[in-house]
Order: structure tokens, then C-alpha cells, then sequence
């Protein structure tokens, strides 16, 4: 794992007790009010505002635990079937992570409002794996829509991420991102790029190193 370093967004996974936290897709329960919430996340290829979002990060020392609140109505999803390219037609979140600043390889989660999960294993120069899946058994998503918002929900275990290592001395390199769908003529929809990071690139991209951020899994549990 590189360095840290002052340039890289840092956050902080607070521990909470084993097996108290069930995934509902709803992300209600209390014990995410002992999350950091991440709110700073930017378009930096779009002039437009996204609509606000939140990402919190819990773990128990079993799973690492990710909700995702995007304050948004309008949602644009791809039913056609349940294909890589429906999911990357629709309106979705994403977690990134790797072992390295090398990319070699790298983790990709991209979840809808459905909770379709398009998973791969990438390598530099976008060169994606779509054949590879996460460790089954390992990874657990749910969803939900409410009136002004939906909310994406999940847990990774922490073996898994240890298996593929990418947790490293209680840190994880991650990238968080969205893709937002806007309709700009009827029935053309075209997609912009949410980031908690600015990767510093002409245009959108975040398969690349500048786009990570690190994840510090606290020991000490929340109270």
C-alpha cells in the first residue's frame, strides 16, 4: 500500500458490536448515527450541481458495512434484463478499491437503485474482468426508494477483503463514486459523474490512481 499522504482524503470507519447491524436497504437503523457522513462529493467535468449525497461506513470486526443516501427523484434505470449493460445504463453508486497505487489489479462494485450488482476485477488502462465476481457469500446489497430519496445498503465481509488485499493495517484505498442519468432529449440520456475525490482529469474518470481516497477501520467501538 503507498504512502499516505496529505493529498488523499481520509475517512474514518467507526466499529460498532458483532452482528448488530442487519442490512434492510433502508439504511434507518441507529447504529449508522454513529457513522462519519460523508457529504463532499463533486462533479468536477459538469457545471451543474448534483443533487445532494451521503455515504457512511461501519464495520464489527466480520464486515465492513456501506450506505449510500442519494437525494434524488428522478432515477433513471434500465430494466431490459439484468445484463452488465443494463446496469451501466442505470443510475448507480460504486465502490472501488485496491491494494495498491499500482491498479494492479483493482475492485469494482457498481450497485442501482435495484441493487443489481455489476462486479469485476480491473487492471490499468481499463482493462475490466467482467468474468470475475466478488468471493461468493462475502457480499450482501438491498435497496430502497422513498419519496426524496433512495438508499443503497450493504456489508462486505472483512475476510474477503483481507483474501484480496485490499485491507491493509486496518486501511482500505477506496474510491466512491456515482453515475447520474440525465435526459437531454427524449429518451437520450446521458450520464454524469459524481466523486468523492477530484481526480484531476479533462474528462471523467475514475479508473485511475488520483481518484482514491483511504478508509481507516477504527478499533475502539463507537458509543
Amino acid at each position: 500500500m503507498q504512502n499516505m499522504t496529505q493529498e488523499m482524503k481520509q475517512y474514518e470507519v467507526h466499529r460498532i458490536e458483532k452482528d448488530t447491524l442487519e442490512i434492510t436497504g433502508e439504511g434507518t437503523n441507529n447504529l449508522w448515527n454513529q457513522a462519519m457522513i460523508l457529504t463532499d462529493f463533486s462533479s468536477p467535468w459538469d457545471t451543474n450541481l448534483p443533487s445532494k449525497m451521503e455515504f457512511k461506513a461501519l464495520w464489527d470486526g466480520v464486515n465492513l458495512f456501506f450506505c449510500f443516501t442519494i437525494f434524488e427523484t428522478l432515477i433513471r434505470i434500465d430494466k431490459k434484463d439484468d445484463s452488465i449493460q443494463s446496469i451501466g445504463n442505470s443510475d448507480r453508486v460504486e465502490l472501488f478499491f485496491r491494494p495498491d497505487n499500482s491498479l494492479n489489479p483493482y475492485y469494482c462494485l457498481e450497485i442501482d437503485t435495484a441493487a443489481r450488482i455489476m462486479d469485476f476485477v480491473a487492471y490499468p488502462n481499463k482493462n475490466f474482468d467482467f468474468e470475475w465476481n466478488w468471493p461468493q457469500g462475502h457480499l450482501e446489497v438491498k435497496s430502497s426508494i422513498q419519496d426524496q430519496s433512495y438508499s443503497i445498503e450493504g456489508s462486505i465481509s472483512i475476510s474477503s477483503l483481507k483474501m484480496l488485499n485490499i485491507l491493509q493495517d486496518n486501511k482500505i484505498e477506496t474510491g466512491i463514486f456515482r453515475a447520474k442519468y440525465n435526459e437531454i432529449e427524449k429518451s437520450i440520456f446521458e450520464p454524469n459523474y459524481i466523486s468523492w475525490v477530484d481526480p484531476n482529469t479533462e474528462k471523467p474518470n475514475f479508473h485511475i490512481s488520483s481518484s482514491f481516497g483511504v478508509f481507516h477501520l477504527l478499533d475502539n467501538l463507537s458509543v
